[in-house]
């Protein structure tokens, strides 16, 4: 689960070229633009993560002005990803130790951009239980598992900007969902009409498996559209076994939509040995997107053979940064 809101340490500090007010902190992965003097190497902080919506009270008051809500930003040539509060900020009674979450402590919540209504559809229930939604973890949060799989065989995909859409068949029934929702059939809802144009249900029944692919859904009236798409398509990331509950590996994975006829999300690496270099794989997500020369959102990385440690699946995204300046 991902901590909006955390004690942390400040593990560096760094001066700015041409700052004399400011310097970089080094929290977990990220880089931090901080108040110079107001915090020292191998303090405690409170560290809220970007897409942190922070709540109306005094001690966040200057953050009115852009909506409560933390962003990525360039300060004097420096990107800053996330924002350091004192100790002074945590509610009586919370004890200040090192990795703890106080998220709902301070009442932080996590921004979602609006669901386009093309998207919206009409609910039939939450999202089930069955599959794990789609969603990644940072790698800024993650040296320890990088660490673990040093050099592991990984594939890299680009990360789209687009809207998440799951399709699933079990027990002969098919079904489909958005980010957080299943959805009933709308003639009218973009995913449903993916599915129709596509026959999807006759081909996920033809399997004769339980299963579930995920995918982004990109194109007209999504995102601003900033691939030029038209109308409305989907790219798949995952195929997911429900009755093993187990991700496919990529080669099956692969085999599966081609037989399909379905299409996945850019492929850019099949064969990385992964690094335990955050900064690296940071440098790596800059880049322009295979489906239309702008900046990519940026990468996903996973083992070519599923893996799982005691966190879960072995998968992690690494957003770019000019990506988040440009367009959050």
């Amino acid at each position: 689960m991902r901590q909006l809101a955390s004690i942390q340490r400040i593990r560096k500090l760094e001066p700015i070229a041409g700052a004399d007010a400011i310097v970089k902190a080094s929290v977990l992965g990220w880089d931090v633009v901080v108040k110079k003097g107001e915090f020292q190497a191998g303090d405690l902080c409170v560290y809220c993560e970007i897409d942190s919506l922070l709540p109306d009270k005094p001690a966040f008051a200057f953050l009115q002005a852009y909506g409560m809500r933390i962003r990525t930003v360039r300060l004097r040539g420096q990107i800053s990803q996330g924002i350091c509060f004192p100790l002074s900020v945590l509610p009586d009674g919370v004890e200040p130790v090192e990795g703890k979450e106080v998220t709902e402590a301070l009442g932080v919540r996590k921004y979602e951009p609006p669901m386009p209504a093309n998207l919206a559809g009409i609910a039939k229930g939450p999202f089930p239980a069955w599959f794990p939604k789609t969603d990644e973890t940072r790698v800024q949060i993650l040296q320890d598992r990088l660490d673990a799989f040093h050099g592991k065989a990984c594939y890299v995909t680009e990360k789209l900007d687009g809207s998440s859409a799951t399709y699933y068949w079990r027990d002969s029934e098919f079904g489909v969902c958005s980010r957080n929702l299943e959805l009933l059939p709308d003639p009218k809802n973009s995913l449903w009409k993916f599915a129709e144009k596509t026959e999807l249900a006759k081909k996920l029944s033809a399997l004769d498996r339980d299963i579930a692919l995920q995918g982004e859904i990109v194109g007209e009236g999504i995102q601003g559209n900033k691939y030029g798409i038209k109308g409305q398509t989907v790219y798949f990331f995952n195929a997911f076994d429900i009755q093993n509950y187990s991700y496919l590996g990529f080669q099956e994975f692969q085999a599966l939509l081609s037989t399909m006829g379905l299409e996945s999300v850019p492929v850019l690496e099949r064969n990385y040995a992964l690094t335990n270099k955050i900064a690296e794989l940071v440098q790596l997500s800059i880049g322009k997107s295979v489906l239309k020369p702008v900046r990519r959102e940026g990468l996903v990385i996973r083992p070519l053979e599923e893996q799982r440690d005691a966190a879960g699946r072995v998968s992690f995204k690494v957003i770019n940064p000019e990506f988040l300046l440009k367009y959050e």
